[in-house]
Protein backbone atom coordinates (compact mmCIF):
# COMPACT_ATOMS: atom_id res chain seq x y z
CA UNK A 1 0.00 0.00 0.00
CA UNK A 2 1.47 3.24 -0.79
CA UNK A 3 1.76 5.56 1.98
CA UNK A 4 2.57 8.75 -0.08
CA UNK A 5 -0.39 10.00 -1.80
CA UNK A 6 -0.27 11.53 -4.86
CA UNK A 7 0.43 15.45 -4.32
CA UNK A 8 -1.87 18.13 -4.89
CA UNK A 9 0.11 20.23 -7.79
CA UNK A 10 2.63 18.39 -10.33
CA UNK A 11 5.50 20.47 -11.99
CA UNK A 12 4.83 19.43 -15.70
CA UNK A 13 5.97 19.51 -19.50
CA UNK A 14 5.68 18.08 -22.93
CA UNK A 15 8.18 16.16 -24.37
CA UNK A 16 10.28 14.16 -26.87
CA UNK A 17 12.56 11.27 -25.81
CA UNK A 18 15.28 9.87 -28.18
CA UNK A 19 15.66 6.21 -28.08
CA UNK A 20 18.22 4.82 -25.91
CA UNK A 21 20.70 4.35 -28.06
CA UNK A 22 21.24 7.55 -29.46
CA UNK A 23 21.49 8.57 -25.64
CA UNK A 24 23.96 5.60 -25.25
CA UNK A 25 25.62 6.86 -28.38
CA UNK A 26 25.71 10.94 -26.62
CA UNK A 27 26.82 9.55 -23.84
CA UNK A 28 30.20 7.49 -24.75
CA UNK A 29 30.98 10.92 -26.91
CA UNK A 30 30.37 12.87 -23.04
CA UNK A 31 33.16 10.50 -21.32
CA UNK A 32 35.73 12.42 -21.34
CA UNK A 33 33.82 15.20 -20.34
CA UNK A 34 32.32 13.47 -17.03
CA UNK A 35 36.16 13.21 -16.35
CA UNK A 36 36.99 16.73 -16.88
CA UNK A 37 34.13 18.61 -15.16
CA UNK A 38 33.61 16.37 -12.07
CA UNK A 39 31.98 19.44 -10.81
CA UNK A 40 29.11 19.63 -13.25
CA UNK A 41 25.90 18.52 -11.93
CA UNK A 42 24.81 16.10 -14.94
CA UNK A 43 21.66 15.13 -15.61
CA UNK A 44 20.69 11.49 -15.96
CA UNK A 45 20.66 9.52 -19.03
CA UNK A 46 16.81 8.70 -18.00
CA UNK A 47 16.03 12.36 -17.92
CA UNK A 48 17.07 13.58 -21.43
CA UNK A 49 14.32 15.16 -23.14
CA UNK A 50 13.23 17.79 -25.64
CA UNK A 51 10.89 20.20 -23.95
CA UNK A 52 8.11 21.31 -26.33
CA UNK A 53 6.29 22.74 -23.56
CA UNK A 54 6.76 23.25 -20.08
CA UNK A 55 3.44 24.39 -18.17
CA UNK A 56 5.21 24.71 -14.76
CA UNK A 57 3.15 23.81 -11.97
CA UNK A 58 -0.39 22.70 -12.46
CA UNK A 59 -3.18 21.31 -10.12
CA UNK A 60 -3.39 17.79 -10.23
CA UNK A 61 -7.09 18.11 -11.60
CA UNK A 62 -5.79 19.71 -14.91
CA UNK A 63 -3.97 16.13 -15.58
CA UNK A 64 -6.83 14.15 -17.09
CA UNK A 65 -7.95 16.64 -19.86
CA UNK A 66 -4.79 17.49 -20.54
CA UNK A 67 -3.57 13.35 -21.18
CA UNK A 68 -7.29 12.78 -23.05
CA UNK A 69 -6.27 15.69 -25.55
CA UNK A 70 -2.41 14.53 -26.07
CA UNK A 71 -3.47 11.40 -26.47
CA UNK A 72 -5.00 12.60 -29.48
CA UNK A 73 -2.55 14.87 -30.82
CA UNK A 74 -0.06 11.77 -30.69
CA UNK A 75 -2.06 9.67 -32.66
CA UNK A 76 -2.27 11.75 -35.43
CA UNK A 77 1.34 12.91 -35.72
CA UNK A 78 3.66 11.00 -37.81
CA UNK A 79 6.82 10.22 -36.77
CA UNK A 80 9.77 13.17 -36.82
CA UNK A 81 13.22 12.33 -37.77
CA UNK A 82 15.63 13.51 -35.24
CA UNK A 83 19.44 13.57 -34.35
CA UNK A 84 21.73 14.60 -31.50
CA UNK A 85 24.46 17.02 -32.88
CA UNK A 86 27.20 19.01 -31.55
CA UNK A 87 26.67 21.25 -28.40
CA UNK A 88 25.81 24.32 -26.88
CA UNK A 89 25.32 26.42 -23.46
CA UNK A 90 23.07 28.89 -22.10
CA UNK A 91 24.60 31.72 -19.89
CA UNK A 92 27.84 29.61 -18.88
CA UNK A 93 25.64 27.33 -17.03
CA UNK A 94 23.88 24.80 -18.46
CA UNK A 95 25.34 22.40 -21.08
CA UNK A 96 23.32 21.20 -24.14
CA UNK A 97 23.48 19.37 -26.83
CA UNK A 98 21.50 20.06 -30.38
CA UNK A 99 18.81 18.83 -32.11
CA UNK A 100 19.24 18.42 -36.35
CA UNK A 101 16.73 16.52 -38.77
CA UNK A 102 13.34 17.51 -39.45
CA UNK A 103 13.77 20.98 -37.09
CA UNK A 104 10.51 22.42 -39.16
CA UNK A 105 8.17 19.58 -38.36
CA UNK A 106 9.53 19.71 -34.80
CA UNK A 107 8.25 23.48 -34.75
CA UNK A 108 5.19 22.63 -35.93
CA UNK A 109 4.59 19.41 -33.41
CA UNK A 110 5.80 22.18 -30.29
CA UNK A 111 3.15 24.94 -31.48
CA UNK A 112 0.38 22.80 -31.87
CA UNK A 113 0.79 21.40 -28.61
CA UNK A 114 1.27 24.57 -27.09
CA UNK A 115 -2.20 25.30 -28.51
CA UNK A 116 -3.41 21.91 -27.64
CA UNK A 117 -2.81 22.64 -24.05
CA UNK A 118 -4.26 26.12 -24.29
CA UNK A 119 -7.47 24.66 -25.51
CA UNK A 120 -7.28 22.88 -22.26
CA UNK A 121 -7.62 26.22 -20.12
CA UNK A 122 -3.94 25.84 -19.06
CA UNK A 123 -2.18 29.19 -19.50
CA UNK A 124 1.94 28.84 -19.27
CA UNK A 125 4.84 31.42 -20.20
CA UNK A 126 5.66 31.12 -23.17
CA UNK A 127 9.50 30.45 -24.21
CA UNK A 128 10.69 30.10 -28.08
CA UNK A 129 11.89 27.10 -28.60
CA UNK A 130 15.37 26.25 -28.97
CA UNK A 131 15.18 22.23 -29.41
CA UNK A 132 18.16 20.58 -26.89
CA UNK A 133 18.83 18.10 -24.57
CA UNK A 134 19.85 19.22 -21.08
CA UNK A 135 23.10 17.53 -20.27
CA UNK A 136 24.24 19.71 -17.30
CA UNK A 137 24.31 22.59 -14.94
CA UNK A 138 27.29 23.90 -13.43
CA UNK A 139 27.78 25.60 -10.15
CA UNK A 140 27.90 29.26 -9.44
CA UNK A 141 31.87 29.53 -8.68
CA UNK A 142 32.57 27.43 -11.89
CA UNK A 143 32.34 30.02 -15.07
CA UNK A 144 34.47 28.18 -17.14
CA UNK A 145 33.71 23.86 -17.47
CA UNK A 146 30.18 24.30 -19.29
CA UNK A 147 31.94 25.87 -22.56
CA UNK A 148 34.90 23.88 -22.34
CA UNK A 149 32.74 20.69 -22.30
CA UNK A 150 30.10 22.19 -25.17
CA UNK A 151 33.30 22.99 -27.29
CA UNK A 152 34.46 19.15 -26.55
CA UNK A 153 31.21 18.15 -27.93
CA UNK A 154 31.49 20.37 -31.22
CA UNK A 155 32.48 17.60 -33.76
CA UNK A 156 29.39 14.84 -32.57
CA UNK A 157 27.08 13.90 -35.03
CA UNK A 158 24.55 11.07 -33.69
CA UNK A 159 22.55 8.76 -35.88
CA UNK A 160 19.31 9.41 -37.22
CA UNK A 161 16.28 8.36 -35.40
CA UNK A 162 12.75 8.28 -35.41
CA UNK A 163 10.42 10.06 -32.76
CA UNK A 164 8.32 7.30 -31.27
CA UNK A 165 6.63 8.79 -28.44
CA UNK A 166 4.55 12.20 -26.90
CA UNK A 167 5.27 12.54 -23.20
CA UNK A 168 4.02 14.08 -20.58
CA UNK A 169 6.27 14.40 -17.48
CA UNK A 170 6.11 15.46 -14.42
CA UNK A 171 8.99 16.34 -11.80
CA UNK A 172 9.92 15.89 -8.32
CA UNK A 173 11.46 19.84 -8.43
CA UNK A 174 10.92 21.63 -4.97
CA UNK A 175 9.73 18.16 -3.23
CA UNK A 176 12.77 17.42 -1.67
CA UNK A 177 16.74 18.32 -1.02
CA UNK A 178 17.79 15.42 -3.57
CA UNK A 179 18.11 16.02 -7.61
CA UNK A 180 15.23 16.68 -9.66
CA UNK A 181 13.89 13.72 -11.00
CA UNK A 182 11.50 13.27 -13.97
CA UNK A 183 8.55 10.60 -14.36
CA UNK A 184 6.29 10.22 -17.30
CA UNK A 185 2.62 10.57 -16.56
CA UNK A 186 2.12 8.93 -19.66
CA UNK A 187 3.47 8.68 -23.01
CA UNK A 188 1.77 8.18 -26.17
CA UNK A 189 2.71 6.48 -29.98
CA UNK A 190 2.89 8.35 -32.87
CA UNK A 191 1.11 7.41 -35.52
CA UNK A 192 4.02 5.24 -38.05
CA UNK A 193 6.42 5.67 -35.01
CA UNK A 194 8.05 2.20 -36.80
CA UNK A 195 8.18 1.86 -40.36
CA UNK A 196 8.66 -1.19 -42.16
CA UNK A 197 12.33 -1.24 -43.62
CA UNK A 198 12.99 2.33 -42.55
CA UNK A 199 15.08 2.44 -39.44
CA UNK A 200 16.74 5.73 -39.93
CA UNK A 201 19.90 4.98 -42.13
CA UNK A 202 21.20 5.10 -44.94
CA UNK A 203 19.52 6.67 -48.21
CA UNK A 204 18.20 10.14 -48.86
CA UNK A 205 14.94 10.85 -47.95
CA UNK A 206 14.58 12.48 -44.62
CA UNK A 207 18.55 12.63 -44.53
CA UNK A 208 19.37 14.94 -41.84
CA UNK A 209 20.83 18.66 -42.32
CA UNK A 210 23.62 20.34 -41.13
CA UNK A 211 23.49 23.46 -39.65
Amino acid sequence: MDDHPEPSTLRVFVALAPPDDAKDELARALQPAYARYPRLRWNRIEDWHITLAFLGELPATAVPPLRAALAGRAASQPALRLGLRGGGHFDQRLLWSGIDGDLEGLHLLADSVRDLVRSCGIEFRERPLHPHLTLARSRRDDPVSVPLAAAGLTGFVGRPWRTERLHLVGSNIGRGPGPIRYRDIEAWPFAAAARTGDDGGGGNDGALTGR
